[in-house]
């Protein structure tokens, strides 16, 4: 956090030494910021060295998560316009990989964003992750799919 703490006083600097208060510039400093920290990381320790591998992965974390989204519409809207509705709701009980209340969160609420799915609940123990979905004619490929394209990016972002 020391890092991301560190490139928004370098933006701030910039922009009193370029006298221009925008947003524009700002993004500018902090993108100027960003590389003159990378090229230092070596003097970070290694908790602060994070930030770095954080800024490249998120980026690919939002287009993975909305790709998702996309297509879940797709088959939503397949779904509901066809003539012949072949849904198969069914509720799932997914085993959790992710530990942490940010990452259990961070997933949960991304099923609930796809559409078609849905996060029910999270067992006592903190294992088990109840999921309704539209179509679950095989629940062991509910839970591949889950955990393949949601949780393993999850767990890459927070990890």
């Amino acid at each position: 956090m020391r890092a991301f703490v560190h490139n928004v006083l370098l933006a701030i600097f910039w922009m009193l030494v370029t006298e221009s208060f925008t947003l524009a510039n700002f993004l500018v400093g902090f993108a100027i910021g960003f590389l003159l920290l990378f090229l230092a990381r070596s003097l970070f320790d290694p908790t602060s060295r994070r930030y770095f591998t954080l800024a490249w992965r998120l980026p690919w974390f939002v287009a993975k998560m909305l790709w998702e989204i996309v297509l879940s519409s797709l088959q939503v809207a397949r779904a509901v316009l066809s003539p012949r509705m072949r849904i198969r709701p069914g509720i799932v009980a997914y085993p959790l990989e992710a530990q942490s209340d940010l990452e259990i969160i961070l997933l949960a609420n991304l099923i609930t964003l796809t559409p078609g799915t849905l996060s029910l609940d999270v067992s006592s123990d903190r294992r088990v992750l109840y999921v309704h979905g539209m179509f679950v004619e095989d629940p062991k490929a509910v839970v591949e799919s889950i955990r393949d394209n949601l949780e393993k990016a999850v767990l890459e972002v927070t990890r």
